[in-house]
C-alpha cells in the first residue's frame, strides 16, 4: 500500500480542552448575538425617532430668549429736552420680561449737570430704569446732593431724567446752607431750579454768616 502523502496528526489533550471551550462560548455567543441584531431592528425607529426629538428640543432651545439677562457696572448715557448730558450707572443691572427697556438696578447712581456748571446726584439702594421712557425709580435709602452743598434723603423717589423733574411721596429729611427741612414729600420741578416740600414741613432756618 501506499502511504498518504500527510500523516494525519492525533491532537493533544491541552488543543482538545481548548476546542471544548471555544464551542462551548460560540454556543453560549451566538443566541446572545442574534438577541442584540433583533433588537436592534425592532429599536432602529425608535432611536430615529429620539434623535428627531432631540434635535427638535435643540432648535426649539436655540430659538427660545432667555428669561433675564444679567450685565455687571452698566452705563448708560442721554441728554435732556436741552441736550444736557446724563448718567445712570449701577452695580449690576437685570432685564427680566419680554422688555427690553426695563431694567431692575442694583446700587443705582444718576447724575445729570444742571444750567451754569451745577450738577445734582442720585443714589439709593435698588432702582428700576425705563430706558424708553427716560423714568428712573429709586427705592431704599434715597439720597440727592446738590451742587450748592444741599443733601435730602428719603426711602422712594421717581425722576424724568429727559424733563428734570423728581417726586416722592416719602418721608424727606433735608440739610444744607439753608438749615435743616423735614417734610412728608418733595417735588423737584424746572430741572431742579425749584424744590417744593410737600404735606407737614418743618423747617429750621440758618442766619448767614
Amino acid at each position: 500500500m501506499i502511504e498518504p502523502s500527510r500523516a494525519r496528526r492525533t491532537p493533544t489533550t491541552g488543543e482538545m480542552t481548548r476546542r471544548r471551550i471555544m464551542l462551548a462560548i460560540i454556543r453560549r455567543a451566538l443566541p446572545v448575538a442574534a438577541c442584540l441584531l433583533l433588537a436592534a431592528i425592532v429599536l432602529w425607529p425608535e432611536l430615529n425617532r429620539t434623535e428627531e426629538r432631540v434635535r427638535v428640543q435643540i432648535s426649539l432651545a436655540a430659538q427660545v430668549a432667555p428669561e433675564s439677562m444679567r450685565v455687571a457696572q452698566p452705563r448708560y448715557r442721554g441728554l435732556d429736552e436741552q441736550g444736557r448730558p446724563y448718567n445712570v450707572t449701577a452695580d449690576t443691572a437685570t432685564q427680566a420680561g419680554a422688555s427690553q427697556n426695563v431694567l431692575h438696578l442694583v446700587n443705582p447712581r444718576a447724575d445729570q449737570f444742571l444750567s451754569e456748571g451745577a450738577w445734582v446726584i442720585l443714589e439709593s439702594q435698588n432702582g428700576r430704569f425705563d430706558r424708553g421712557a427716560n423714568r428712573l425709580d429709586l427705592a431704599g435709602d434715597v439720597t440727592l446732593w446738590h451742587d450748592n452743598g444741599t443733601r435730602m434723603r428719603t426711602e422712594q423717589a421717581m425722576i424724568r431724567m429727559n424733563a428734570g423733574y423728581a417726586e416722592g411721596d416719602a418721608p424727606v429729611a433735608a440739610q444744607g446752607p439753608f438749615g435743616t427741612l423735614t417734610s412728608d414729600g418733595f417735588r423737584i420741578i424746572d430741572r431742579g431750579q425749584v424744590v417744593i416740600f410737600t404735606g407737614r414741613a418743618h423747617t429750621v432756618l440758618e442766619s448767614a454768616p
